[in-house]
């Protein structure tokens, strides 16, 4: 079959499947988030393998799909952005600092405490305390979104502390590399580092606030068909790739700044319909398909189990108490401080991609990356599950949300931001 005929069908197959995973899950009360991981896990080499089948050419479709997965990322954390008052998410600041250090801190300790046992030493304990370290809040979000609660105090906390996490667990990571694991340049390297990330979110911030809302007013005066939305595209995608490029962070964080600084336009509400509707009808479904069809438990032997579910295990003990320990003495309440420290537990790709690193430097071996598969994996399906049962709605019946995650219409959210503001 035509390359282009195989890439036509798998998007068709994904995103029907996702959809329709997605409004099961919100039938039987749970996020639409929840459906579309457990069909990626259906689809991929867990059960089905679906890129590896022979009507879609043995699997080489798999990087397409996963440059899509990477779009759609980009655009929910840039939707999470717009979410977020600037102004309360700065004043948020003592508890997502706190939240975000512990949260890294305590998964660290616990990490290197469970791989004793198991035959590791101080040092590979380190860096598999540094992958329970990372988090990615993509999930999170959305499912915090569907709950209509990312505006709430835990859910711009949250975020802030996810930026707080990104940042040092990339430091410490470089440092670790630079140091340990045949990393060259010493202290000048490091050095290279931090300046790297600040230089980067300084500029990004500085920049981004004094031009944006300028060049968004600008182009919506062209005539354009749809100059907006190209703007925030195009703006979103630089930002991303100056956030990993540039500063050495997750591209996420600097989709995230975009979105914040889009946020502050009064285009926003003009600029939240149109990147919904773009993320949402296909590349958001197709990034949590995407976290199934990466994950092979197959790969783990008996042998390797065991320690794979210490792993699991620790990475949702580690972010709930250092999280939520964080928030508690950032002056939350046990309940707000336990919801903040769920909502932190979701590894994502950033838990993959501090892996691979690892394992490229040669501080991790084959076995153990499989676990942290496992582990992202166990951490993104229960996250949203444990989100919804600390978010009861009232009367303890479960509010139903329509399949394109809960969201309001423009004019209802508009109405909700006015009467939040007064």
């Amino acid at each position: 079959m035509d390359p282009l005929l195989q890439f036509l069908l798998l998007l068709s197959i994904v995103i029907v499947v996702a959809k329709a995973a997605g409004y099961l899950s919100v039938r039987l009360g749970q996020p639409a988030v929840l459906g579309e991981l457990l069909a990626g896990l259906l689809l991929g080499p867990t059960l089905l393998d679906i890129l590896h089948w022979p009507l879609f050419g043995g699997g080489h479709l798999a990087e397409t799909v996963h440059q899509l997965a990477h779009l759609g990322v980009l655009l929910l954390m840039f939707v999470a952005g717009l979410e977020v008052d600037f102004e309360a998410m700065v004043r948020s600041g003592r508890p997502a600092v706190l939240s975000g250090v512990l949260g890294v801190a305590v998964p660290i300790l616990l990490g290197m405490v469970v791989a004793l046992p198991f035959g590791f030493d101080g040092q590979q304990g380190f860096v598999l305390g540094l992958v329970l370290a990372a988090t990615s809040v993509s999930i999170s979000a959305q499912t915090l979104l569907e709950l209509k609660v990312l505006r709430s105090r835990v859910g711009i906390a949250l975020l802030g502390a996810a930026v707080v996490d990104d940042v040092l667990v990339i430091l410490l990571l470089s440092l670790f590399v630079a140091l340990a694991g045949g990393g060259e340049g010493g202290i000048l390297a490091i050095l290279w580092v931090v300046a790297r990330m600040g230089l980067f979110l300084v500029l990004a911030v500085w920049l981004g606030a004094r031009f944006i809302p300028r060049l968004a007013a600008v182009v919506d005066r062209l005539p354009i068909s749809e100059g907006v939305l190209a703007l925030v595209i195009v703006v979103t995608l630089l930002f991303s790739w100056g956030a990993e490029f540039l500063g050495g962070i997750a591209a996420i964080t600097g989709a995230f700044l975009a979105g914040l600084l889009f946020g502050r336009t009064p285009l926003r509400l003009q600029i939240e319909t149109g990147v919904h509707t773009l993320a949402y009808s296909w590349l958001v479904p197709i990034f949590f398909v995407s976290i199934g069809l990466d994950a092979n438990a197959r790969v783990l032997g008996p042998e390797g189990w065991p320690f794979a579910l210490a792993i699991v295990g620790v990475a949702f003990v580690s972010k709930v108490l250092g999280s939520g320990l964080g928030a508690r003495l950032g002056g939350f309440s046990s309940k707000e401080a336990l919801r903040l420290g769920i909502g932190m537990t979701s590894r994502g790709e950033v838990g993959l991609i501090v892996a691979a690193i690892a394992q490229e430097a040669g501080l991790i071996d084959e076995s153990v990356f499989a676990s942290v598969v496992l582990m992202v994996l166990a951490t993104t399906l229960l996250t949203p599950i444990m989100l919804r049962a600390v978010y009861p709605t009232p009367g303890g019946q479960t509010k139903a949300v329509d399949e394109s995650y809960g969201r309001q219409t423009p004019s209802e959210e508009h109405s909700i931001h006015e009467k939040e503001r007064s």
